[in-house]
C-alpha cells in the first residue's frame, strides 16, 4: 500500500485522525483523548501534532507514502496536523476541506465571549 486517505476531524473539543487505504478500509486511527490528553488540552495544535507523530510510525511500517487529506471541522488542530504530515515525509497529493456548510439551516449557536 503506497497511497491512502487521511481524514482529520478537528472539533472545538478534540482532534481525531483516521487513515484509510484507497478503497476506504481503515488502516489506523488516533485521537488526542486516546493519547492521554484530557480536557481542554485535547483541542490544542500540540495534541494534533502528537497524534500525527504516533500514527506516522504505524503508517511507515505499512509502506504508506502518499496521502490525500480530507479536513472536517473548525478546531485549532487542523493546520498543525497537515503540517506535521508534511514534515514526517508523507507526500500530500491533495488537501480537501469537507466541513459541512449550511445553506441557511437552523440558527447557529451563539458565539462564546470569554
Amino acid at each position: 500500500m503506497t497511497a491512502g486517505n487521511v481524514y482529520i476531524s478537528a472539533s472545538y473539543n478534540n482532534t481525531i485522525i483516521t487513515v484509510t487505504d484507497e478503497r476506504g478500509d481503515v488502516v489506523g486511527w488516533s485521537s488526542a483523548g486516546s493519547l492521554g490528553f484530557s480536557g481542554p488540552k485535547k483541542a490544542t495544535p500540540f495534541a494534533a501534532s502528537k497524534i500525527v507523530a504516533g500514527l506516522s510510525e504505524k503508517l511507515k511500517k505499512s509502506g504508506l507514502s502518499a496521502v490525500n487529506v480530507f479536513v472536517n471541522g473548525v478546531g485549532s488542530g487542523r493546520d498543525s496536523a497537515i503540517r506535521s504530515l508534511a514534515n514526517r515525509g508523507f507526500n500530500i497529493l491533495s488537501i480537501k476541506d469537507v466541513t459541512p456548510i449550511p445553506h441557511n439551516g437552523p440558527r447557529p449557536k451563539k458565539v462564546r465571549r470569554v
